[in-house]
């Protein structure tokens, strides 16, 4: 009775930890199913891990109490505001944070996403005001603050010698490293792959490389989502800040949408493997899981911008799945 009370326990209790693959919840599509099929979708499929791009008042009240590890995005719009007014960012926290907390298991706020032009100065300001509202609230030692960033924020080749392009994530980086924050990386070897299909092969960019493709120094690479998140380990380490963490925070492959690239077959091979492949680490940083987030959970036909962008869902708006994927 003893063995089987233990054993209950300890299956309770993985159960209640997010798993490492996550998948991003976006809300740019016609007849979506109402949140608390969305979350239900989530749990059935084991899906431990969401990310949310706004304080989705829905998609709170679905997510009480569910377990399921949220990260919530602040609109790039709001970012001057939060950054000049102290006030302001504890009215958001207040609002969206401790409103629906602890029944809500938020792992990290994301501060702006892909933050372009004069909007990059206001990032930094915004997440110490985020940062002072939760800890005043008692909640910065367990919700994390961070800015989720695209891979032009960096540049170098090869991965050991990657560094930051925009003078901005310095700062940055090192404020993560002081409060113990990760980085959130939107990584696409689809995008790199298709900005230089001349000298990228399209399996160093599905995981489908039967071997290494770029030797650096110690460290081989057969894939280049990999490369480019060991880019990013090397830009953080040259900014000071090597014991920064990095997040996938998106990551993705169309199915449809014209590009050559983009078909339902690629899409598999490459989430599949993704999926397979997290736990592994990186070549930098080997055996630590990468905490990573799909993008995205639907198809999402309102989606502006190349018609790939509403082709990266894993599933239909009816729930269907848009080709076969494993957990």
């Amino acid at each position: 009775m003893l063995a089987l009370a233990m054993t209950l326990l300890l299956l309770a209790t993985f159960a209640a930890i997010p798993t490492g693959i996550g998948v991003c919840y976006g809300v740019n599509g016609g007849d979506l199913p109402s949140a608390s099929d969305v979350v239900q979708l989530y749990k059935s499929n084991g899906i431990g891990l969401m990310r949310i791009y706004f304080p989705d008042a829905n998609a709170l009240r679905a997510l009480n109490n569910t377990g399921i590890g949220v990260t919530m995005g602040v609109r790039n719009e709001d970012l001057r505001t939060l950054a000049s007014n102290p006030r302001a960012a504890a009215a958001w926290v207040r609002d969206n944070v401790i409103a629906h907390h602890p029944g809500v298991s938020f792992r990290y706020i994301a501060v702006g996403n892909e933050v372009a032009g004069g909007d990059t100065a206001a990032i930094l300001p915004a997440m110490r005001n985020i940062r002072n509202a939760l800890a005043h609230a008692g909640l910065a030692d367990t919700i994390k603050v961070s800015t989720a960033v695209h891979s032009g924020v960096t540049q170098g080749f090869p991965p050991s010698q990657g560094s930051f392009s925009q003078s901005y994530m310095g700062s940055i980086a090192r404020y993560l490293q002081r409060t113990g924050a990760p980085l959130l990386c939107n990584v696409y070897p689809y995008f790199s792959y298709l900005g230089n299909k001349a000298q990228i092969d399209i399996d160093y960019a599905l995981f489908t490389s039967p071997g290494t493709v770029v030797q650096d120094g110690d460290n081989a690479y057969q894939n280049l989502f990999d490369a480019l998140v060991d880019t990013f380990y090397s830009a953080l380490e040259d900014a000071g800040a090597g014991n920064v963490d990095v997040v996938v925070s998106e990551s993705g492959w169309p199915s449809a949408g014209g590009d050559d690239a983009a078909t339902a077959g690629n899409a598999r091979t490459y989430n599949q493997n993704l999926i397979d492949h997290v736990g592994q680490g990186t070549p930098k940083r080997p055996g630590r899981r990468i905490e990573t987030y799909i993008f995205a959970m639907f198809n999402e036909d309102l989606k502006t911008g190349a018609e790939t962008e509403k082709h990266f869902g894993l599933f239909n708006p009816d729930t269907s799945p848009a080709y076969p994927i494993t957990f």
